[in-house]
Formats: C-alpha cells, structure tokens, sequence
C-alpha cells in the first residue's frame, strides 16, 4: 500500500490497527479533551472510509453501531482502511447535548477554521485529521430531542457511486438530500469524498432494531466498496427512493394522542393524532394531506401550534415499501433472538 498515513502526529502502517485521540479544545478545568479514533489498514490495497457518529452530541445510537463494528469478526481480513470515529461531538455527549457548548450546531460549522468559533474549530480539525485523508464516510444520525426517525438513507442519489453506495446499505428507504450550508456532507462533497448519512432511532435512546440496521448497512457499503469479502445472499430488503417528504405540523396547542405510528402508510385525508386541551376536550385533528410513508415522528405528547409532528415521504411502489420495512424487522429482530448481539447475518 504506497499511501502514508498520518493522524494526530502517529503514522498507522499497513496491517496495523491504532486507537488514538484528536486533541481539541481543554475544559474550563485545565482537562484535556480529545475525539476518540480507532484505525485499521489492511495489508492489501483499498479505499480508505470514515465511519462517524455523534456529531450531535444526544445522537447515540451510532456510537454503539461503531462498537459493534469495531468487535466484528467481519472487519479481520480487511482491504484498505477503516478510520472509525465513534463520538465527534465529545462536549455534547458529555453534556447529552446536541450542540457544543458555545450553542453552535457542529454539523452547521464545516468547514470551520482553526481561528474560528469553537466548534469551527473541531469542524475544521476533523476535516483536516479524517475528512481529507479518506475516499468515503458514512455519518450516523438519529432523530432529535423526542422525535424518532424510521432507519433511512440521507445521500446525494442524483451521483451515481453515491447512489449505489446508498442501495448496497441496505434499508428500504433512501432519499434523496440535497447538501446543506456547513454540514458535513457539503465539505466532504467539495474534497471528493462521498458520504452517506443514517438516520435512525431517538436522540438519547439506544433502539435496537436502528443499530442492527446500521451495522450491516456499514458492512454492505464495505463489501460494496471492495474492502471486504462478499457475504452470501440473504433476504436483504429492497431499498426504495424518495424524491419528496414533507412535514404534518400542529394545527393547535395542546396534548397529542397518536394515532399513526413510525411506518405506517396513510392516505390523504387520514388522521394521524388528535390534539386535547388539559380538560379533554378535542381542539382539532391533525390530517395529512399527502400519500405516503410516515419515516419521522415527534414522541413527546405536548406540542405547540405550527410544530412538526410526522415527517411524511413519498414513494412511486408504497406497498412494496412497507413490505420490505416488515421483512428488515423479522430479519434484524427476530422473534427468537438467535444472533448475539454485533454478529448478525450481514
């Protein structure tokens, strides 16, 4: 493997694994601080991919899908390299904080500046340290504070590598996500690196079927990409593309009573909550006026007039979609728990 490979001053030789840390900003209490990496070259030649998770500090479910990847015997006859970053924002989940402690989003700061804000600064380190010295990412995300995402792909599908990266991951809905101001996918898109976001589960919540799912989806884009062996063909769901989603929001204050789940398929006109004041009375019900698929969803019943309640996509084949979102269920949980825990059939 010609390529040299430096991190935080420690060079990681072909067949060499490392754990590390990127020293970043100290603690009011004089404590250093640093971003945990974990690096793996194989002896032969491939891609080298970053795998991060907790950019948003409250977003766990990624930190636990990089564990299990880590422990996997799936990653020992390795190509390439595999940089894994299981916490970025370490302030935030220290704080079971999405944001950094100056309030800023992390994943709204790249690609930052070693003389900007604070968390510019990690930004512009992390894009420097892993960013620029990979060909591929994958970024773990959940949902926000009391909001649950269905396991989805967030990418670039108009690329076609991107997009073929995407269907190897392997859950059944992908959709396409234009790049935003200061996130993540934008830099890397501006160095040539192509990333795929997850999205998955509840911030501050550990959901076991999210972080099965994202365990064999890295596993597939590695496989996909060359850097792994191929598995044997199993019932993997067909993954299915969303051109457009939109957002249902509160048409009154007041508390919510659910009536559609994560999932769930609804028809124009069909009534996903109703919404009560503190006496029980009825205030309004909230109709969607769309066709589609319920892939977010608010969990806490308070919600303000104008707030997003169900994130609603929309597929050409809905029926299809749903049956593939049940065969990922039975597959990844399965009703006698017959696989430990990081070694499911991938």
């Amino acid at each position: 493997m010609a390529e040299r490979l430096e991190i935080a001053g420690f060079e990681i030789k072909p067949g060499e694994s490392k754990q590390l840390e990127l020293p970043t900003v100290r603690l009011y209490t004089d404590t250093s601080m640093g971003i945990p990496v974990y690096v793996k070259r194989g002896k032969r030649a491939g891609p080298t991919l970053f795998v991060s998770a907790a950019i948003h500090g409250d977003e766990l479910n990624g930190v636990e899908v990089i564990g299990r990847l880590l422990k996997s015997k799936s990653i020992n006859n390795l190509r390439g390299t595999l940089i894994a970053v299981p916490i970025v924002n370490v302030y935030g989940v220290l704080g079971q904080s999405r944001y950094f402690p100056d309030r800023r989003d992390l994943n709204r700061s790249f690609p930052g500046s070693m003389r900007g804000s604070f968390a510019g600064r990690v930004a512009n380190l992390f894009l420097k340290e892993i960013v620029t010295k990979c060909d591929y990412g994958i970024d773990l995300h959940t949902g926000a504070i009391h909001r649950s995402n269905l396991p989805q792909i967030r990418a670039n599908l108009d690329d076609e590598e991107t997009r073929a990266m995407a269907r190897a991951f392997g859950v059944p809905v992908m959709i396409n996500s234009n790049l935003r101001d200061g996130s993540l996918r934008e830099s890397a898109s501006e160095l040539g690196v192509r990333v795929l976001l997850y999205e998955a589960g509840e911030a501050l919540r550990f959901d076991e079927l999210s972080i099965r799912a994202g365990y064999r989806g890295v596993i597939n884009v590695m496989r996909h990409l060359g850097m792994l062996a191929r598995g044997r063909k199993s019932g993997q769901p067909e993954p299915f593309e969303a051109r457009q989603s939109a957002w249902v929001r509160a048409s009154e204050s007041g508390f919510i009573t659910h009536l559609k789940q994560l999932g769930d398929y609804v028809s124009k006109g069909d009534e996903l909550a109703v919404i009560k004041d503190p006496y029980g009375e009825v205030l309004n019900k909230v109709v969607t006026k769309y066709d589609g698929i319920i892939i977010g969803k608010q969990n806490i019943p308070l919600v303000q007039e104008g707030e997003a309640m169900y994130h609603i996509a929309y597929f050409k084949k809905p029926d299809e979609v749903i049956e593939s979102l049940e065969m990922m269920q039975d597959e990844l949980i399965p009703e006698d728990e017959s696989y430990p825990l990081g070694e499911l059939p991938a």
